[in-house]
């Protein structure tokens, strides 16, 4: 899918369809209720996105001083990011989509989705990662050298 067709479903699409639910939702209950409602959902997700923000950066910085690779907490930290501003945003469906962020097992399975998603692109050599061939490049070439070691206190006399 193409930056172009991703922009206009965000900017055109996703509005036309925020408004449609609003007005049927607002229809049902009543506008007042339905403000209520979008403004109780934005409250419930900015609890969420602080409770589950520190979860995630504790495992985080847990991973990172093991010497693990944190690269689920980081696609999920960007995950909780992005399911947070659509909680700011109004309406239902973007709210739906925060929720699906900021709840810990379906960001879990997004962000496995991402990576998997990510680590084939990455294999199949899209943003020059591997060769055409898709094989590692194996470099026969030996190189020879010295390695000398200064004192340190003549790096600092200048």
């Amino acid at each position: 899918m193409r930056a172009s067709h991703i922009f206009i479903i965000l900017f055109l699409v996703v509005p036309i369809i925020e408004i449609y639910f609003l007005i049927q939702i607002g229809s049902i209950i009543g506008a007042f209720p339905t403000i209520l409602l979008i403004l109780s959902t934005a409250i419930i997700g900015a609890f969420l996105l602080k409770q589950q923000g520190l979860s995630t950066l504790m495992r985080f910085q847990n991973n990172l001083s093991t010497g693990i690779l944190p690269a689920q907490e980081l696609v999920e930290g960007i995950l909780l990011a992005v399911g947070g501003a659509l909680l700011m945003t109004p309406g239902f469906v973007t709210d739906a989509m925060g929720f699906a962020c900021l709840i810990p097992f379906t960001r879990k399975l997004l962000a496995q989705y991402i990576m998997t998603r990510s680590s084939i692109k990455i294999k199949s050599g899209i943003g020059g990662f591997s060769n055409p061939q898709g094989t590692a490049r194996q470099d026969n070439n030996v190189y020879e050298g010295e390695f000398v070691q200064k004192d340190t206190d003549r790096i600092h006399r200048d």
